[in-house]
């Protein structure tokens, strides 16, 4: 596979911006699906909260493209919006069937040779062992991948979810957890197939012979190929940095950071503490490889005077001897996975504010989005 297919992250801001400028989203539109086709790579970083979807689109728009020309791209970002409006109103329950269970489990493991990168689905392979040095999988790919785990191989979706967040530099709870829901029948109507074929096309492979070689409304009947008969307990764990003490100026606001926000920009020219929470409770429910950690913690440094606190956020509000009512003078950005977090939570920077709550499908959430986008005005200078 070629090189543009193992993309490597830069982690410094400006180069960041560079790679926004990058983006076409004709291209992106016609080719999104193509392993080689014109994806953004930006994934990472609005996972991670260094940018934003607004910003993108905003960046986007100012172009000057007709609306209806993007909308693919519109759209794909309004995916990260929707599955965030998800997990508000679900909390934990996002970790459950969303809508129906899925059918047709044969187990709650995951299948060994997926794990190992030894499906002799060499397309498939050749991605997990890539995935695995880069903390990268193209999107079709991770579709490919939870549709042999849970509609050929018949693994209940979680536990192959969180293997797949672990090692995702662009891990996202909702998104992924939504995701493999949609492709196992419990976020959607039908479970999601693909054959070899339809893998042939988007990866530009070749591969005849294997037990995907099959029309693809022949799969849902098959047995589970002996390929994928073999199973394994998987149990990640994070390896966080060693603790530090911090020095934290009480007199003054503490702005909590967070591995889902390291906006360089937030509050920028005040004058604060910042602190990167990396909190072991969170790691323990939710966790990630060394790869994501070093990421996260390379991305933090785009942040001036930001010190990192392994640690939960009560132990650090415990740090303060000197003040009152110290927790209120915690500032954090609103997110799901942290409704603990004391004190003044700033409002995410949303794409559309004002479309919230639970909707059944992507395209009832779309519908309301559509009416609210507008053009930048060319010549604001902003």
């Amino acid at each position: 596979m070629s090189d543009s297919l193992s993309p490597v992250f830069p982690t410094d801001y400006q180069s960041i911006l560079a790679r926004i400028d990058q983006v076409n989203p004709l291209l992106y539109g016609r080719t999104r699906n193509f392993l080689n086709g014109a994806v953004t790579y930006l994934s990472p970083y609005i996972s991670r909260g260094v940018i934003s979807v607004k910003q993108v689109q905003q960046h986007v728009l100012k172009r000057g493209y007709p609306l209806e020309a993007i909308e693919k791209f519109l759209q794909e970002l309004a995916w990260r919006e929707y599955f965030q409006r998800i997990w508000q109103v679900k909390g934990d329950l996002l970790m459950h069937d969303l809508k129906q269970p899925q059918s047709e489990v044969a187990h709650r493991e995951l299948i060994a040779s997926l794990a190992n990168a030894r499906t002799g689905i060499q397309a498939i392979d050749t991605a997990i062992q890539q995935w695995y040095d880069t903390g990268y999988l193209h999107n079709h790919m991770r579709m490919y991948i939870a549709s042999l785990m849970c509609n050929i191989g018949k693994a209940y979706w979680h536990m192959p979810s969180r293997w797949m967040y672990y090692h995702l530099l662009d891990g996202d709870v909702a998104s992924n957890s939504c995701s493999w829901q949609w492709v196992a029948g419990a976020f959607s109507s039908k479970k999601y197939y693909c054959n070899q074929e339809n893998i042939n096309r988007f990866t530009t492979s070749f591969q005849q012979g294997t037990f995907l070689d099959t029309p693809t409304e022949l799969l849902a009947s098959l047995k589970i190929p002996n390929e994928l008969s073999e199973t394994i307990q998987w149990q990640g764990t994070t390896p966080l940095p060693q603790k530090q003490e911090i020095q934290i100026d009480w007199q003054k606001p503490t702005l909590l950071y967070n591995s889902y926000n390291l906006d360089p920009l937030w509050r920028k020219d005040e004058d604060v503490n910042r602190v990167l929470l990396l909190e072991p409770s969170h790691f323990e429910k939710f966790p990630v490889s060394e790869k994501v950690i070093n990421f996260v913690l390379a991305l933090s440094q785009n942040i001036s005077s930001i010190q990192v606190y392994v640690g939960e956020v009560d132990d650090l509000v415990q740090l303060n001897t000197t003040t009152s009512e110290v927790s209120q003078n915690f500032i954090s950005k609103e997110h799901p996975a942290f409704t603990h977090y004391p004190g003044q939570k700033d409002i995410r920077d949303w794409i559309y504010p004002t479309v919230t709550g639970y909707h059944s499908s992507f395209f009832a959430f779309w519908k309301k989005c559509s009416k609210e986008i507008t053009t930048p005005d060319l010549f604001s200078g902003e």
